[in-house]
């Protein structure tokens, strides 16, 4: 049961540092000169990292997968928290109920982020708003993480759901 237990928690910590990885880091669409993410664009000849802020055209869509994301890493913290407390507190033979709807919470609010940033990448990336051409990259790790991520949240949620308190 023990060992149970403590890959649970692993899986959950590693959900929650894909998360927060894929939230952060700056590698959701990249280039052979350039990095953009959710927040913000990068290139190494320039130095320097430019806020996307509301003069670009789609950033009614940025702001939504920004949301969407942070509400996805929040929702997972909290659902370790309400798993830990419900360890304690729950009867023996009682599921994780909470725990689950949570993590599963956590899951759709990372689909639909990604989701939103894979159907309007063309036209996130065709603003005349970037100092340089950002139309002719591909999707970085941090993209990729999050999808990841979503498939652990998803799974986990489920592992909660099934998941009963033993001795």
């Amino acid at each position: 049961m023990l060992i149970l237990l403590a890959f649970i928690i692993v899986f959950h910590i590693t959900s929650a540092a894909l998360l927060f990885i894929s939230t952060i880091d700056n590698a959701w669409w990249v280039g052979d000169n350039f990095s953009t993410d959710v927040w913000r664009m990068c290139a190494p000849n320039i130095s320097t990292c430019m806020a996307i802020t509301d003069q670009f055209r789609e950033y009614q869509s940025i702001q939504a997968v920004q949301a969407t994301m942070i509400l996805s890493t929040i929702f997972c913290c909290v659902a370790f928290l309400v798993f830990i407390l419900q360890l304690f507190r729950l009867k023996q033979g009682e599921r994780f109920v909470l725990t689950s709807i949570i993590q599963l919470l956590s899951c759709l609010c990372v689909m639909i982020a990604a989701s939103i940033y894979t159907d309007r990448h063309e036209e996130l990336h065709k603003s005349n708003e970037y100092s340089i051409e950002v139309s002719k990259g591909r999707y970085g790790y941090s993209f990729v993480l999050a999808w990841i991520a979503f498939a652990f949240t998803l799974i986990s949620g489920v592992m909660y759901l099934v998941l009963r308190k033993r001795k």
